[in-house]
């Protein structure tokens, strides 16, 4: 029979194995390293399995990186709790120089029975989904991006200026096309440049065109239809935050969601002296960046043209209040 004893779980994750320590509740609790298990379903189901058998009750976690969710979500089904650390907020000694696996999950282990870990919000594995492919996208544009810098740099070095205010607008593009080279090798490595730049926005406008797909089908459709009529916010943006943040409702005021995503000032206060400086931007970065961009829109006098006008008669009524009310203020 299992003795009722509650104890933590920390893995140190790794591509092949993971370095597992355990830490039995209570400040005098025993802290030890159990040692590597391979980094695979059946290894974890048997560490889980034996754990189980001597322990009553069984706390896991480990740090959020590129080894995903799969091992949350195969110790939550095997009705155990389990908790992705924020890797930010993992607190580190001062002075520590030396790393191994070993070091980190004893640390780690530590760090959850003292209550002192933050964990990250873990999404389904339908908005996981969604979260890689608007992140495709995301990777996309800056392919293009860069490609568009090339061609840019290549122009520059044989001396061509495009005379226009306004670059990539349906006029530049033909001026590009109008462009004669003297050399064939430079001909060559220009045409290249071109294709690779329309292959680019081709592959954006096949991933926006998947995302509008699968929107309707998404648990979120409806928020994405709400941010639709805040200012500055399209489809591809309203549907890239979302898949990011995950269903607002979590936060319980917007304080904490701009704290979450580090768009309040940092500070460094002492005594009576009160010192504030930029944003913190801590948390997803990629969300920040969404909002950051798409509030540039106020800058501008409020104006609602056609487009527009149907994604807010799409919304409902009090949304479309908060909407025009942020806008016009």
């Amino acid at each position: 029979m299992a003795d009722i004893i509650e104890t933590f779980v920390a893995f140190d994750t790794s591509k092949l194995r993971n370095a597992v320590a355990i830490a039995e509740a209570g400040r005098a609790g025993e802290v030890r390293f159990l040692g590597e298990i391979e980094n695979t379903e059946a290894a974890v189901a048997k560490l889980v399995k034996k754990l189980a058998g001597k322990y009553g009750r069984l706390t896991f976690c480990y740090e959020a990186g590129p080894t995903g969710y799969g091992l949350y979500r195969q110790i939550k089904r095997l009705g155990h709790e389990c908790m992705v650390v924020a890797p930010s907020l993992i607190l580190k000694k001062p002075g520590e120089r030396v790393k191994t696996n070993r070091r980190d999950a004893v640390s780690l282990v530590k760090q959850l029975r003292g209550g002192d870990l933050t964990a990250v919000w873990v999404p389904d594995p339908r908005h996981e989904a969604m979260r890689d492919l608007t992140r495709a996208r995301e990777v996309a544009v800056e392919d293009m991006r860069r490609k568009r810098q090339q061609v840019s740099a290549f122009l520059l070095r044989q001396g061509l200026h495009y005379p226009g205010e306004r670059a990539w607008t349906k006029t530049h593009r033909n001026w590009l096309a109008s462009q004669k080279l003297e050399y064939a090798e430079h001909r060559i490595a220009f045409e290249e440049m071109l294709l690779a730049m329309r292959q680019a926005q081709e592959r954006i406008e096949r991933l926006e065109q998947a995302i509008r797909v699968a929107v309707p089908d998404w648990s979120l459709a409806e928020v994405v239809t709400a941010l639709m009529a805040l200012r500055g916010i399209d489809f591809i943006s309203a549907t890239a935050f979302l898949a990011e943040i995950g269903d607002l409702s979590r936060f319980r005021t917007p304080r904490e969601l701009m704290a979450y995503l580090g768009l309040v000032p940092s500070e460094a206060s002492t005594g009576d002296t009160v010192k504030r400086g930029p944003i913190t931007k801590a948390g997803n970065r990629r969300a920040r960046r969404i909002l950051v961009e798409c509030s540039w829109s106020y800058q501008h006098p409020p104006r609602v043209g056609k487009e527009k006008q149907e994604r807010v008669a799409a919304a409902p009524r009090a949304v479309r209040e908060i909407a025009w009310k942020h806008s016009a203020g």
